[in-house]
């Protein structure tokens, strides 16, 4: 089976437990993290993390846990696979 990869991206206000309730929601999905990149500039965080959906049938069950986070902590959370990410990204 070929894996299929996503893109989750995370961008708000810096906050205690953003990578916490981020990478929960993998986790309890059984979702892997293949490659993580953060940093904060001045007061906003942003994060954009590889990861291995192929056991994942609709990625729109996790966007909907995501906009659990993003409500309660004012966050922009999104969750793309790897090949639509590229096409929408490309110069």
């Amino acid at each position: 089976m070929e894996k299929r990869r996503a893109v989750v991206s995370v961008i708000g206000k810096d906050q205690v437990g953003i990578i916490a309730k981020v990478t929960n929601v993998l986790a309890n999905n059984n979702v892997n993290v293949l490659d993580i990149s953060q940093t904060i500039l001045q007061d906003f965080f942003t994060m954009m993390m590889l990861v291995d959906v192929t056991d994942i049938d609709n990625l729109d069950k996790l966007q909907d846990q995501f906009e659990t986070i993003n409500k309660e902590m004012g966050l922009k959370i999104n969750i793309q696979l790897e090949d639509l990410f590229k096409a929408m990204h490309r110069v």
